[in-house]
């Protein structure tokens, strides 16, 4: 019995040992299931109601707005119409060249903003400054000045009349205001409008720009556009 019983343990404690292997597999793989559900999550845009969404200066539209055509002129000298802004997402900040603080800042932050966005986003996000002052603000010199902050953001600019209308539509207003030196300067809106990849205005974000928030709102409300 005794040498049987010898004979025997060997097996017994391979049999111990594998299940041993077996349990401990069957955890790592949990644990490895879990780290990367955990991240997935982490990875996901985390979706805002439209109250939150204003608590961090987004302001979605309730019914996003068709546009009516219009025709400009980007800063590369070529046609810039409303069917440019289809197939991506575009931010519209209407400023201009001699801005003394407001446009800096503003495009200092969108610079910000663009450089927070993990690349696939990146990729199908456009920024565009829109010139209030087009009498000054010629393609060629809106070029330099736009990529002076980033080298992806685009300018444009055109006839007045056409520019008025397309903020307009935007509710962004502009004025020109006339100085004592008999020079002028260009009072207009502050907030950075969004068009959503069908060509339609979307959202607006209020000013001050906060980069991180802009991130987070806009990553929630592409989250749930059902275009």
């Amino acid at each position: 019995m005794t040498n049987l019983h010898k004979m025997a343990e060997p097996k017994f404690i391979q049999r111990q040992k594998r299940g041993v292997r077996i349990t401990i597999t069957v955890l790592l793989m949990f644990i490895v299931a879990v780290l990367v559900g955990f991240v997935h999550k982490l990875s996901q845009p985390r979706i805002l109601s439209d109250s939150e969404l204003r608590i961090n200066g987004a302001v979605k539209l309730q019914r996003a707005r068709i546009l009516d055509n219009f025709q400009l002129i980007a800063d590369t000298g070529s046609a810039f119409e409303t069917k440019n802004m289809k197939g991506q997402w575009t931010f519209i900040f209407f400023g201009f060249t001699h801005c003394p603080d407001v446009c800096p800042t503003t495009l200092s932050s969108l610079n910000s903003f663009y450089k927070l966005l993990d690349e696939d986003i990146r990729a199908d996000t456009d920024v565009i400054l829109v010139s209030v002052d087009p009498a000054r603000d010629k393609p060629l010199i809106l070029h330099d000045y736009v990529r002076y902050f980033n080298n992806d953001f685009l300018g444009v600019t055109g006839n007045f009349i056409e520019i008025k209308r397309f903020a307009s539509q935007l509710n962004v207003p502009f004025n020109k205001v006339i100085l004592d030196n008999n020079d002028y300067t260009m009072d207009h809106g502050s907030q950075v409008v969004l068009i959503n990849p069908l060509g339609h205005y979307h959202a607006f974000f209020r000013a001050p720009l906060d980069p991180a928030k802009m991130k987070l709102t806009y990553r929630s409300i592409r989250a749930t556009f059902n275009g």
